[in-house]
């Protein structure tokens, strides 16, 4: 698999409006052009798109996310088509055509089903122009959906894959420092980190920064390059895989 490969997650916060659940257009315009010219640029994507549930909740006329696991696997099941569906129309704008795989931590931690991930990854990164689509099979993995996350689905992958780099795209620019409130932009020793952790979760949002740095600390230890940066502003996108953009930059602990 390509050692070059991005890996790029964009959360719920990042594509559905806070006020109700809908799909924010805009933003999704905005970073589809983002990736497609990384794509044109030669670079090697994948995509981790949350968004499922959240943009089936309006769909189904609720106001918030439902505490019980049939609506939100409902949820997850109408909103997962109408969010491929704009993908599909927004990609073919840059002529890129989107391919949907939905995951469960099954089909990555059983030797077979991991092996025909494989197969299946490796045939559709020979065409540049496809740009695989990820997320998690939200409307049967009950357990994935209670306790599992994309974050951690994205490095996963990314291990799997042998990924280069592993951007997780939030709200904020990245881990903020508690006392100043400014950026951090490298980190090189993950568990110092965990103390700078606040849960800011948004309504329509299903992890926090903590569950990120738990996905980070997967990613750095297994080699891989990771970014957390603000999903808000797409084009920053290729200054970060340049190395001069602002994001907070996870230093690999190992190779």
């Amino acid at each position: 698999m390509s050692t070059d490969l991005t890996i790029i997650k964009a959360g719920t916060g990042v594509l559905t409006k806070t006020s109700d659940g809908t799909i924010d257009r805009a933003a999704l315009v905005h970073l589809v052009a983002a990736i497609s010219g990384l794509i044109h640029s030669g670079q090697r994507c994948l995509f981790v798109s949350s968004g499922a549930v959240g943009s089936g909740v309006s769909a189904l006329g609720l106001s918030e996310y439902p505490k019980d696991i049939g609506t939100r696997q409902a949820c997850a099941a109408v909103g997962q088509a109408r969010l491929m569906s704009t993908y599909s129309s927004l990609f073919s704008n840059f002529e890129i055509t989107v391919a949907q795989i939905l995951l469960t931590a099954e089909d990555i931690q059983n030797e077979g089903r991991a092996a025909n991930l494989l197969t299946t990854f490796g045939r559709l990164l020979v065409d540049p122009r496809i740009l695989p689509v990820i997320n998690e099979n939200d409307s049967v993995a009950i357990r994935e959906l209670s306790f599992g996350d994309n974050d951690m689905l994205s490095v996963r992958v990314a291990k799997l894959l042998g990924a280069k780099r592993v951007i997780l795209l939030t709200s904020v620019d990245g881990l903020l420092d508690p006392e100043s409130k400014s950026l951090i932009p490298t980190v090189d020793d993950i568990d110092a980190v965990f103390r700078h952790v606040r849960e800011d979760k948004g309504k329509f949002s299903m992890g926090g920064m903590s569950s990120k740095l738990e996905a980070v600390k997967f990613a750095v230890e297994a080699g891989i390059e990771t970014h957390i940066a603000n999903g808000r502003h797409p084009e920053r996108l290729a200054d970060i895989l340049a190395g001069k953009g602002i994001s907070t930059k996870f230093i690999p602990t190992s190779s």
